[in-house]
């Protein structure tokens, strides 16, 4: 008679837990840039995600560079040695961000994904896919994290299925003027280092006017006070420096003229890449 012993199929979750995942608007900007310049032939681009893991188990996404592959219905051919170039070259810069995921264009997780997700398991225990629609199919460009759990038949393992996991925008008030702009799916035309500025100025005025109007209402009794608000507006006024007003325009004068020499050394630079770009393609013609 068979014995009552059962084949239990169950999912492994990986020795390492992440509960979420956090992505810099640098990521996002290069994966656009890059999805841009991809070869004709290529339907999406693959790349290394650079990072940390904190100590909550949350990954924080911080930069990341594109990877050449080739791919085809059967088979995905990833160029490991420039992976691994590129991985040097970023933390002679940057010591503290390491390779924690790996991310591709396109809506979700397709049929190579696997395959890539395996090669960098390898590199990294338990790593993030993150997925970028950068068609904008959804009228926005979708942004999506995953982690693989090992689907086990008894002690065989039979395959890997992903796992979407919460991500979030981490940015600073600096980058997202930038990012606004990127997740429109059309804009007239991009702001220069003024526009910005004036945008910046505008959002920053009307905190201020959000501001005195919440003192006048403490001050009125219509709201109740709160310590902690009011420590910090406290701290935030003690730091601003105490410049009259004919030095401070002065020093935003100056600042400006630096950033239009900068933009006039920029366009220049731009220039003669453009000509020497030119050159030699021509060269290689004749």
């Amino acid at each position: 008679m068979a014995g009552n012993e059962h084949t239990v199929l169950q999912f492994n979750k990986p020795s390492t837990t992440i509960l979420s995942a956090k992505v810099h608007p640098l990521v996002i900007f290069n994966i656009c840039d890059c999805y841009v310049r991809r070869p004709d032939q290529a339907e999406r681009i693959i790349g290394t995600l650079l990072g940390s893991v904190l100590p909550d188990g949350t990954v924080d996404i911080r930069n990341s560079y594109a990877v050449p592959h080739t791919e085809s219905s059967e088979q995905v051919a990833l160029d490991i040695e420039y992976h691994h170039n590129m991985l040097v070259s970023h933390q002679k810069v940057n010591p503290k961000e390491v390779t924690v995921g790996w991310y591709s264009t396109g809506l979700g997780v397709t049929g190579g994904s696997a395959l890539i997700h395996d090669f960098y398991s390898r590199e990294v225990p338990n790593p993030v896919h993150l997925t970028m629609d950068t068609g904008f199919r959804n009228g926005e460009g979708t942004v999506k994290a995953y982690v693989s759990v090992n689907l086990a038949l008894g002690d065989r393992q039979l395959a890997a299925q992903f796992q979407e996991i919460p991500l979030g925008l981490r940015m600073v008030e600096a980058e997202r003027l930038g990012f606004d702009i990127l997740k429109k799916t059309a804009v007239d035309k991009l702001p220069n280092d003024l526009e910005g500025m004036e945008v910046t100025m505008e959002r920053l005025l009307a905190l201020i006017d959000d501001l005195y109007k919440h003192v006048d209402d403490v001050v009125e009794g219509r709201v109740t006070a709160d310590n902690s608000i009011g420590r910090f507006i406290a701290d935030t006024v003690a730091s601003l420096p105490k410049v009259s007003p004919p030095v401070f325009d002065k020093l935003v004068n100056d600042s400006l003229q630096d950033q239009l020499l900068l933009l006039y050394l920029s366009s220049i630079a731009r220039t003669q890449l453009g000509l020497a770009e030119k050159l030699n393609t021509a060269a290689q013609i004749l």
